[in-house]
Parts: C-alpha cells; structure tokens; sequence
C-alpha cells in the first residue's frame, strides 16, 4: 500500500522535479524530505500542506490517496495577436484569458480550417462577436 511519502514522490517526479527543487520551494530539508519518500518517515500537517502547495496537490491526496490525481498544469500561452488585440483593446488578463479560452473551446476544436493562426483583427472580432452575445442573452 503506498504511503505518504510514495504520494509525494509519485507527484514530484510526474513534475519532474528532484527533491532538492521540491524541497527548496516547500522550504523543507531535502535530507528529512528524502527520509519521508524513502523510508517513510512521519511528516507533520504543517509540513504536509508546504509540500502540498509546492506541488499543487491536495493535503488529502498525499495522506490518504483519495482524491483526484493532480495534474500537471501547463502554462498558458497567449499567442502575441490575442496579447496585441488586448492592449488595443485595453482588456485586462482576465478578459483575455476568456477570450482564449472561448477560442480555445469553442472556435479551435471544432473547425480545422480556424485552426490556422489569428490575426490581430481576428481576435478584435472575435472580442467584439461575444460582446454582443453577451449584450443579447444578459441584456
């Protein structure tokens, strides 16, 4: 039955990250973090939810399995038309990060012939489209 320190092993190396890295960012020792994957060593709750937030994990999963298996996440990536289009556009991060996410969703998955690169005009469009959806459904 895998323990504690399995868990945490387990989501480091699925990071790809060694314990020293680990270790640095929960402000751990990597010696007693070793201690704690490899033999198995008790790890207070304090020390627990460091190591949790490090890796994006649940305090829940790393004690007891149960759960949902974090997952990786990946960085977002704003292609420089959309980043252009938002500066003109005076969005603010989170607005843009809707907008991709919508083209992301909606536009890219469900037709090849969009999923060629979009122009700055195309995302002002696109922005300007779901305003007025938006404006319909929400008055």
């Amino acid at each position: 039955m895998p323990t504690v320190g399995d868990r945490i092993r387990e989501v480091r190396e699925a990071k790809g990250w060694t314990q020293e890295r680990l270790a640095d960012e929960a402000d751990i020792s990597p010696g007693f973090l070793s201690d704690v994957e490899k033999r198995g060593k008790n790890i207070s709750l304090d020390l627990l939810l460091r190591v949790a937030n490090a890796l994006g994990a649940s305090v829940g999963y790393l004690a007891t399995g149960e759960g949902h298996r974090p997952r990786e996440r990946k960085p977002v990536v704003i292609p420089p038309e959309l980043s252009q289009a938002a500066e003109q556009l005076h969005l603010p991060y989170a607005e843009t990060l809707d907008l991709l996410d919508t083209y992301n969703s909606v536009i890219a998955r469900r037709s090849s012939r969009l999923k060629q690169r979009m122009s700055v005009e195309d995302w002002k469009d696109l922005h300007e489209a779901l305003k007025s959806v938006i404006r319909k459904v929400y008055g």
